[in-house]
This record gives structure tokens, C-alpha cells and sequence, in this order.
């Protein structure tokens, strides 16, 4: 993950710089936001900018809109007034941090908003087929199509295949086709010339030149409209782009894979998929088989995060129960490895005693539809859309315990979206879960 910080070199911002290095952030400072912009223009990038409270925040935030520059902000301050921290989040902020840093806290944000705390944990036989074919494919430079449900972990299995190619060396760079505005991925991904739009003050580098040496992801690419993918076909066969605005193609050099929780086939045959693009990406094709076909990685994985998060709470390691691990291995898992560490992540907070056992297992999950033991259905006739659609994000948001980006990628929304509906419930005086760690 890319951190830049934009503010004061002072010495509590210091010690979370180191703190975020040591969790595995690459980690760069500068004092002034026109510097963050001058690296963010000319193919840095960042998938994080960490803001000083005092900036304008509002500001910053417009002006990365402007630009069409999609990363999300955090702010911090020493000693800050809680006010403008306030005005920060509702500025557009994602989240703030105070410093002194907390070390826990940093470390929750930065996966909270990145969400970049998944973890390869690989014990079932059927998901080891799968690591064992991604291993023959990672020294190619061919296109590879990884499939399967949402939350089974395809981003963590295209970083594998990134660190065990020959362009290991080089950057791995993501980008989420879903929880990007149709207006700005362009400019997102092939960058843009100065004056090409509103806005557009000066050249701006996107991903596909970021990525340039190492590996471009496309994160859910059947949500791509399809008038940018014939724009997508030819940067992939002539390993060139044009910039929005351009007068004339770049050459990059990259691997490009790509993940889809859909049915990419039947996408193709409803005219909503570009066929030749499909094919163009499904060379190497890995299907990411969803958690209840690997039952020995539920066991593993629960074991995983039960540690994982006892150490960011500051409790004891507890090991699960024998009945808890039944309950674990019975249970559907619709949510896959997202829901089973958000599960995992409650009941380590539940527990009582010296050990997890099946009563800290709260498998929020509501059953299938019709089937035996289903709890009665809330009422639907009489209510309108807007309330449906209101309790749903807020039941989806409690089932994240708070986490804002987590609760998008379930609801399948951007997250600014998400932000926006949960601004309009505040104001209308409605509870809203806090963020997660705040």
C-alpha cells in the first residue's frame, strides 16, 4: 500500500510514518498539498493521502474531484479540536487520526480504508489445486481472468500472482471498475492531458502508466461501461494508450489481470460484455472457489483471525471450540472470507472466559429464502423503496461493524455513495453505526 503524507515533518507524524512502514505501507511525506498534487499528477500515486487537519480540507477534496483523481483521504492532527475533525468528515474525509499515533488504530484505518488486511491463509485441498495452477501461470505475461463470488479473496490471489512473476520487482497496481463514477475511469485509467476538461489544470498520469513494468489489476471489470472497453481492447493488444485529451499513443509495458464476481459469459451474450475483450483477458483463466467448497480453510482461516484480531484488540490469544468450529463449518458463508473475518472479528470481542465457543459465534447471515428454520420475512407490502433501501445499507453497515468500505463492496455501491446515504440519515436524526476503530 502507498501512503503519502501532506503535512508538517513533526516528530508524532514521524512516528507514524513509522508505525504505517512497519505495517507494510511504502511511505512518502511532503509539506504542501500543490507537492501531493505534483506527485499525484505525474504517476506516483498513492492509494491513501493522509492529510494534516489545519489544510482545507473541503479544498483538497474538490480539487481531487476536479482533476478526476480517485483516493481516498484521511486526516490527522496533534492535539486537534474535535470540531475540525468533525468538519474534516463532513468535508469528505474518510476518517481522522489523532497523534500521538496509536499504533492499533493506524493500522485498523489504513485496512479499513484500503482494505488491504486480507490474508492468503491455504489449507483445503481444492483451494491448493487452485494456488498450484496460479503458480504455473505467474511467470507469464498473458492475461489472467480469476473468477469467483465477492469476498473469496481475488485481489489477494492476483497479488500472488504478481510476486511470483518476473515483474515481482515492478508495481502492482489496482483499480476498482465498481466503486469508480463511469466519468472518471477513463481519466482514472489512461490519465489525462492538461485542458482536456473542467478542471484538468495540468497532465495527469493514470494507472495504466503507473502500472507500467509490473501489474495492472481490474478489479471487477464487468461493471466497465461498454463504451470504454473497446478503448480497453486496443491498450491491451497494442500495449498502448491515449491520454484523455492526447494527440497521440503511449507505450506501457504491464501484465493485466482482471476479477469478476459475475458471469462474464452470460454478460457477453446479453450484449453488456464486449466478446473480443473477453477472450483477449481470459488466456490464463483461475477460479476462486467460494469458502463453504473449502471447508479446511474455514478452520484455518477462523484460527487466522481469531489471532489477528486478538493482537489488534490488546486481549489474549483463545483458541475456538470444538462446537465452535462446527457451527463455523455449517454455516453458508454468502459472504465468503469478508464475512467469515467480520464474524470471527465480533466473536473475539464476545468471548467470555478463556476460550471461543459456539455462543460468541454470531452468524448475522440471514438464512435462505424458504428454507427450514427461516425467520418470517419483514413486511415489504406498504413500505417504499427509500425505507427498504435505508434499512438495508444500515443492517449492512452493523454487520461490518462499522466499516464503511467493507458495507460498500456487500451493497455493491461506491463508497461515496454509501457516505452520502449515511450523511442523509444523520441529519434526518436516524442512528448511524460509528466508523469502524473510531
Amino acid at each position: 500500500m502507498r501512503l503519502l503524507i501532506v503535512g508538517e515533518h513533526a516528530r508524532e507524524v514521524v512516528e507514524a510514518s513509522r508505525i504505517a512502514a512497519g505495517r507494510g505501507a511504502e511511505v512518502r511525506q511532503v509539506a504542501t498539498f500543490d507537492q501531493a498534487m505534483h506527485d499525484l499528477r505525474s504517476g506516483r500515486g498513492a492509494d491513501l493521502l493522509l492529510v494534516e487537519v489545519r489544510l482545507d480540507i473541503r479544498r483538497i477534496i474538490d480539487r481531487l474531484l476536479q482533476e478526476r483523481i480517485c483516493v481516498p483521504v484521511v486526516v490527522y492532527g496533534v492535539d486537534a479540536d474535535p470540531r475540525a475533525a468533525v468538519a474534516a468528515i463532513r468535508a469528505g474525509a474518510r476518517e481522522f487520526i489523532p497523534l500521538p499515533p496509536d499504533s492499533e488504530l493506524i493500522a485498523a484505518v489504513l485496512e479499513a480504508v484500503a482494505d488491504s488486511g486480507r490474508d492468503l491463509v491455504v489449507e483445503d485441498p481444492v483451494m491448493l489445486e487452485t494456488l498450484r495452477l496460479a503458480r504455473r501461470y505467474a511467470p507469464a505475461d498473458a492475461s489472467v481472468l480469476i473468477t469467483g463470488e465477492s469476498g473469496t479473496g481475488k485481489e489477494v490471489l492476483a497479488r500472488f500472482l504478481h510476486a511470483n512473476s518476473r515483474r515481482s520487482g515492478g508495481p502492482f497496481i489496482s483499480v476498482n471498475c465498481a466503486a469508480i463514477p463511469e466519468n472518471l475511469l477513463e481519466s482514472e485509467l489512461f490519465g489525462h492531458e492538461k485542458g482536456a476538461f473542467t478542471g484538468a489544470v495540468a497532465r495527469r498520469i493514470g494507472k495504466f502508466e503507473e502500472a507500467s513494468g509490473g501489474t495492472l489489476l481490474l478489479d471487477e471489470i464487468s461493471e466497465m461501461d461498454i463504451r470504454l472497453q473497446a478503448k480497453l481492447l486496443r491498450a491491451i493488444q497494442e500495449r498502448e494508450i491515449d491520454r484523455v485529451g492526447g494527440g497521440g499513443p503511449v507505450r506501457v509495458d504491464i501484465r493485466v489481470i482482471a476479477t469478476s464476481n459475475r458471469d462474464l459469459e452470460q454478460a457477453v451474450a446479453e450484449g453488456r460484455f464486449r466478446e473480443d475483450l473477453y477472450y483477449r483477458l481470459n488466456v490464463l483463466c483461475l477460479r476462486l472457489p467460494p469458502l463453504r467448497e473449502r471447508p479446511a480453510d474455514i478452520v484455518a482461516l477462523a484460527r487466522h483471525f481469531a489471532r489477528k484480531h486478538a493482537a489488534a484488540n490488546g486481549l489474549p490469544e483463545r483458541p475456538l471450540t470444538a462446537d465452535a468450529l462446527a457451527r463455523l463449518r455449517a454455516h453458508h458463508w454468502r459472504g465468503n472470507v469478508r464475512e467469515l473475518e467480520n464474524c470471527i472479528h465480533r466473536a473475539v470481542l464476545l468471548a467470555q472466559g478463556e476460550v471461543i465457543d459456539a455462543a460468541a459465534i454470531d452468524l448475522r447471515a440471514p438464512p435462505a429464502a424458504g428454507g427450514e428454520g427461516a425467520a418470517p420475512a419483514a413486511p415489504v407490502v406498504g413500505r417504499t423503496v427509500a425505507e427498504m433501501e435505508r434499512d438495508l445499507i444500515l443492517q449492512t453497515l452493523q454487520h461490518t461493524l462499522g466499516n464503511r468500505t467493507q458495507a460498500a463492496n456487500i451493497l455493491g455501491i461506491s463508497i461515496r455513495t454509501l457516505r452520502n446515504k449515511l450523511r442523509q440519515y444523520s441529519e434526518a436524526g436516524l442512528p448511524v453505526p460509528p466508523a469502524a476503530h473510531a
